[in-house]
């Protein structure tokens, strides 16, 4: 006998009331006072934000427990559901940036050079996110659905991404390659298709491994026949579904801010104002003298993009999870947790300075945006991440288990 959509309705949790108007009223308040304050293009991208908050808690679409899945499972669903994602918003960002641009504006691209700074930060980062227990959207995400142990892990990310502002220069004068730009050496549209390529061989190569493990591929489009009008709303959402969202997503800032999609920057100067704030000199620090960095230290965050998304997505998750009946859980935590989490976030901090971005920034947007740099961030985090999942049991958390 099916389970009809009144009967699934039944069983769900019920939303949770006050959260879902405390949020709604929030999201729309703040989507008013951006507007009056700043612009109404600003308003949109905290509203975009919201968006891919939404996206990333009802599909649980975290970038940190897909990678432990594989390292430790064999199973790819996940992580070949993100190379998914970065190619079909790579068929978009690369033409654009490379000359295959029909309008008048310029878009800048997530680009770094490739050296020192990137390997060693990325590495450290991939530690940072198993310990804490999400990466920059993750943290994100799991805050805004009232996770107490990731306020924690936000609170290290933030502090972390402020120190790394300090020590930034010294690392940026370490051996470097140039920025390494596909859709400019090889064209735009064979930039985009070595990308593609790219990007295709590693879903395949998962794919294999997983197979070649299981006997059998879990498929990355599992969950649609099921999915119903009230899924929409309640949740879970398909990994298919918020591929595509967070893909749009990530287009949509490309156009409305002109820079793709990042987390990051904002934790750095959340940090930068709170040192600030207690009086420790940031604007004396040569990253904070750059002309748009210190504009970005002495006005509002409202008027920093990445800061507005970034609360457009803690919103928008809490949103999801009042839908879902499931803000702010209750569950025990040991203290080691607890550890594990300020660690991960420190790390993840100051990790994401070094390379600049985190799995948002410089994995999805760098890749997307034709970087060199994506690449190797995603190598090197991964390797991170495998130590970092070794570390694990170090804190009482779950490591790799014997086969």
């Amino acid at each position: 006998m099916s389970v009809t959509a009144v009967d699934r309705l039944q069983q769900s949790p019920r939303a949770d009331t006050l959260p879902l108007l405390v949020v709604l009223g929030t999201i729309g308040v703040g989507a008013a006072i951006i507007s009056s304050i700043v612009s109404t293009t600003q308003a949109l991208l905290f509203l975009n934000g919201g968006m891919l908050g939404l996206a990333l808690y009802h599909a649980s679409f975290g970038f940190t427990g897909g990678w432990k899945r594989f390292a430790t499972q064999s199973r790819s669903r996940s992580m070949r559901a993100q190379f998914l994602m970065i190619g079909l918003t790579a068929l978009v960002f690369i033409p654009l940036m490379s000359g295959l641009n029909p309008t008048d504006r310029a878009f800048v691209g997530a680009w770094a050079p490739v050296g020192v700074s990137v390997i060693l930060g990325s590495f450290i980062f991939g530690i940072g996110m198993q310990l804490g227990g999400g990466c920059g959207s993750g943290t994100l995400f799991t805050v805004g659905g009232g996770s107490s142990r990731m306020l924690l892990t936000l609170a290290g990310f933030i502090g972390g991404a402020a120190v790394g502002t300090a020590h930034l220069p010294f690392w940026l004068s370490t051996p470097s390659l140039p920025v390494i730009r596909l859709g400019d050496y090889f064209g735009p549209l064979s930039g985009t298709a070595v990308t593609l390529a790219g990007l295709a061989a590693l879903i395949l190569v998962l794919a294999f491994a997983e197979k070649r493990k299981h006997g059998n591929v879990e498929p990355v489009f599992s969950g649609l026949s099921d999915f119903s009008a009230e899924n929409l709303l309640r949740g879970p959402w398909p990994l298919i579904i918020a591929v595509f969202i967070l893909a749009l997503g990530n287009v949509l800032t490309l156009f409305l801010a002109g820079h793709p999609w990042s987390v990051t920057y904002g934790f750095g100067l959340w940090g930068a104002k709170f040192f600030n704030a207690l009086g420790i000199p940031v604007s004396d620090w040569a990253f904070w003298q750059n002309p748009a960095q210190a504009r970005a230290l002495n006005q509002s965050v409202l008027y920093d993009v990445t800061s507005v998304m970034n609360f457009g997505i803690i919103l928008g998750a809490a949103l999801a999870a009042a839908l879902a009946g499931k803000f702010a859980q209750k569950a025990r935590i040991p203290l080691a947790s607890y550890l594990a989490a300020i660690l991960g976030g420190l790390l993840m901090g100051y990790g994401a300075r070094l390379s600049f971005g985190c799995n948002i920034g410089a994995l999805f947007s760098g890749i997307a945006s034709g970087s060199l740099h994506g690449w190797v961030w995603f190598v090197m985090a991964f390797l991170g991440s495998l130590a970092g999942i070794a570390l694990r049991p170090l804190f009482g958390l779950d490591g790799f288990k014997k086969q």
